[in-house]
Parts: structure tokens; C-alpha cells; sequence
């Protein structure tokens, strides 16, 4: 699809929640504040996302789909559901949901605050 790094997971809170600000989809990709900035930068340019202000908020940039964005993402949903359902086809429906319990369960400790130095 042409989309680099970071781009996807941007589209995904995009096309899930709407219009946000740039600390907000941070905070949600997990990913440095300043890092969203240059990931918005190209994806502009690209013609994927718009942003702008809202009146009376001069400090906040806000940030939505394009039409184009938003065709890409929900082409992008689409082929992540779709090699989601490959992956997962040799799976009975127990064992899928085992596997996404699994999976929840390394990504919550592996995104728990206090690692040891």
C-alpha cells in the first residue's frame, strides 16, 4: 500500500476514533510525541491526513482522515482482517480465543510501566 512505518497503526485510531489531536493518537500508538509529528508530516504530503486547528485552541494541531486516508485505512482493515483470518484459520474457536488471551496478556506486561534497570 505504500504506507511506512507507523503509518498503519496512525490510520487504524484515525479511522476507529475520528479526528484527534497529535499527543492523543501518541499516546494511543505508543509512540513519542515528536516521532507522530514527522509520521504526520509524510502522511500529509501524501495526501492521507489533514490537520488543522480548531478556533479558540491555537496550541493543538488536529488531525483527520482525507478521503483518500480514509480509503486507505479501510483498505488496510480489510487486508489485516483478512490475513487475520488466514492466520488463524488451522485454529479451532477455542484456540483462537486462548491465542488473543495470550497474546493480551505479553502485551499488557510487556507495556507495564516500572521495567527494571
Amino acid at each position: 500500500m505504500g504506507l511506512t512505518s507507523g503509518q498503519p497503526k496512525i490510520l487504524e485510531y484515525l479511522l476507529q476514533y475520528g479526528e484527534s489531536n497529535q499527543k492523543t493518537i501518541a499516546d494511543y500508538c505508543e509512540i513519542e510525541q515528536a516521532t507522530v509529528g514527522s509520521i504526520l508530516t509524510r502522511m500529509e504530503t501524501a495526501g492521507l491526513v489533514i490537520r488543522s486547528q480548531h478556533q479558540g485552541n491555537r496550541r493543538s494541531l488536529y488531525v483527520a482522515l482525507t478521503p483518500d486516508g480514509h480509503a486507505a485505512a479501510e483498505r488496510m482493515e480489510r487486508i489485516f482482517t483478512h490475513e487475520e483470518t488466514k492466520a488463524c484459520a488451522a485454529l479451532t474457536a477455542e484456540e483462537q480465543v486462548l491465542l488473543r488471551q495470550l497474546l493480551d496478556k505479553v502485551c499488557s506486561s510487556s507495556s507495564e510501566e516500572g521495567v527494571p534497570t
